[in-house]
């Protein structure tokens, strides 16, 4: 078994890069995860996320530079990097003829467990995941929201120094995704080392210390929520609702020019203008004084939200 330094990240890519023919899904990114961070990539649909997750899961093999796993290489040690990890796929991938206490003590029987051990560690498990009540019931019946906790149990039942987590809420309802971030928050708690994909921001900046924000297969930003925020938004956002009227190259030369020195940037969409300033109320007043009058005002903290469509843009990828 590979030792390596506390200090040491969990994972480490230096250049790496996945192609599929002449498709370059990644391309030469450098990242670290630290040892009891929950570190996550940000993207939208196609961005590279997942072709990224499936490298550092040693399910795909890696196309080009250099990535390391627990201090080992995947192309060479993919079996025994497997079996320190834990992975929660985008789909849960259970055995719906089975019990939930079944699921867990069956999947343990994979890493060698002996099953008086499986059987505890299960037990334990299913009550991290709230679902006590549930283990004899049949994994078909369940919830969305209780297959995916169960799948997170499932994924932990190895005792992984590292969970990778593709996607974890994507599809559920506001109630279930909630309660699964408390349940990653308190493996967080734990010292638990977390990996994540996903594309909501609210889930980024809950449950990630840092990340990256990925975009075209390339590392567009870097850092916590908080720091991408300062570095690439302003503190306060003012949106400005306007109803539709003609001539409206006109009217938005015309609000660009009110607007021009209450902000940092001024974005026009389909009925809003979007003014990025430090003082929103201070703009808000100064808007009204400049005798615009838009049908509604908002004023609002900045958000992960919008550095991500900063630097992705704001068009629609399937």
């Amino acid at each position: 078994m590979s030792s390596q330094p506390e200090t040491a990240p969990l994972v480490a890519a230096r250049g790496l890069t996945k192609r599929f023919g002449s498709f370059t899904a990644v391309d030469g990114i450098d990242f670290d995860v630290a040892r009891g961070e929950a570190f996550g990539f940000l993207g939208p649909n196609g961005a590279g996320k997942t072709s990224t997750m499936r490298m550092i899961g040693c399910v795909s093999p890696v196309t080009d530079g250099t990535l390391s796993v627990l201090g080992m290489d995947p192309a060479r040690d993919g079996p025994l990097i497997r079996a320190r990890i834990g992975v929660v796929p985008q789909t849960d991938i259970l055995d719906d003829e089975l019990s939930t206490l079944e699921n867990l003590i069956v999947y343990g029987r994979y890493f060698d467990i002996p099953r008086a051990e499986s059987r505890r560690r299960a037990v334990d498990l299913l009550e991290f995941a709230q679902l006590t009540d549930r283990a004899e019931t049949r994994v078909q019946t369940l919830s969305g929201g209780m297959k995916r906790r169960l799948t997170i149990a499932r994924s932990l039942i190895n005792q992984p120094e590292l969970l990778l987590l593709d996607e974890p809420t994507t599809g559920l309802d506001p109630q279930a995704r909630h309660l699964l971030w408390d349940r990653l928050y308190a493996l967080k708690r734990r010292g638990a080392t977390l990996v994540l994909t996903t594309h909501y921001m609210d889930e980024a900046e809950q449950l990630c210390d840092r990340l990256v924000i990925m975009d075209g297969g390339r590392i567009a930003a870097e850092g916590s929520p908080r720091e991408l925020i300062e570095h690439h938004s302003t503190r306060e956002v003012l949106e400005l609702r306007f109803p539709e009227m003609a001539g409206e190259e006109q009217r938005d030369g015309h609000i660009d020019a009110v607007l021009a020195d209450l902000g940092d940037r001024i974005e026009h969409l389909a009925e809003r203008v979007i003014l990025y300033t430090d003082d929103g109320e201070a703009a808000s007043i100064a808007v009204h004084e400049r005798g615009l009058r838009p049908e509604s005002v908002l004023v609002r903290r900045s958000t992960l939200e919008d550095v991500f469509l900063r630097l992705t843009g704001r068009t629609l990828i399937d």
